[in-house]
């Protein structure tokens, strides 16, 4: 499947505002990220309105499709084509027949806010709280993993060209295993920063189980999960995990660290 990745938006939009310092107010623009409703719809049927940054449209609809399992591989995807709209965008994804019999049987409704990856699901029933073993080896023998994270974290802001623009988003950064970047996404929500970066390395074929997710954000359940369905072996995050995101990453026999800096990082399993 050959896709359009280039993307007509900035990814953000100037507003007026007015800047306070002391006494002083004075009138000038900021840069401010965008969040737009976007609904995806796979062979026709309407299945979630996800916030989201507006670019990387298609990377993210592949990622989306992949982490929640709706399809087993990215070749199960046939076409991927973005509707914009005045001020939504609507993705239409046409997948292969079996997925889709699995998916209507799913009868999953969502409505994704930007700080949530499962707002909206229909019962506790449908969380997928137990993930396979992952079969990626482990990436980092003794004294290995400090050095790599302290390298992940010195060169991410490099590729966090939103986030200097507005102060706004989460990154998802693609890392080998010495944790040079390969390649970064960013959004307003951080499932989505992920679900874009996947749904690259996916379109480009990359290995996923050689090297490692370093972001931004906090470590929550989703994101174990979604790291958990794509093999992936490690999973860094800057801020701190929750108590369920250590669990299933336990499980699913992911390297969870957080806390990540360039003098140090915990590890949680």
């Amino acid at each position: 499947m050959k896709l359009d990745l280039e993307s007509d938006h900035a990814g953000f939009q100037e507003r007026p505002a007015t800047r306070h310092r002391g006494a002083d107010a004075v009138l000038t623009t900021d840069r401010v990220i965008e969040e737009v409703p976007v609904a995806l719809v796979f062979n026709g049927i309407s299945h979630a309105v996800m916030m989201v940054t507006p670019r990387d449209l298609q990377p993210f609809a592949m990622g989306f499709a992949l982490t929640e399992g709706l399809v087993a591989k990215a070749a199960d995807i046939f076409d991927i084509e973005v509707r914009q709209h005045a001020r939504s965008v609507e993705i239409d994804i046409t997948i292969a027949s079996e997925d889709f019999v699995q998916l209507k049987q799913q009868r999953r409704s969502m409505a994704g806010r930007s700080g949530c990856g499962v707002c909206g699901i229909e019962s506790l029933e449908l969380l997928d709280l137990q993930p396979e073993r992952i079969a990626a080896a482990a990436l980092h023998g003794e004294g290995a993993l400090q050095p790599a994270i302290a390298r992940a974290a010195a060169e991410l802001g490099q590729h966090q060209h939103l986030m200097r623009a507005t102060g706004g988003v989460h990154a998802a950064a693609w890392c080998d295993a010495g944790g040079a970047v390969l390649r970064a996404c960013e959004d307003v929500g951080r499932h989505n920063a992920l679900d874009k970066l996947i749904g690259h390395l996916a379109l480009e074929g990359v290995d996923m189980q050689t090297g490692f997710v370093f972001m931004s954000s906090r470590a929550s359940y989703e994101l174990v999960r979604k790291a958990a369905r794509m093999n992936i072996p490690m999973l860094a995050t800057i801020s701190a995990p929750s108590t369920l995101a250590i669990d299933i990453a336990a499980e699913a026999g992911i390297k969870l660290v957080s806390f990540c800096r360039h003098e140090g990082c915990v590890e949680y399993t």
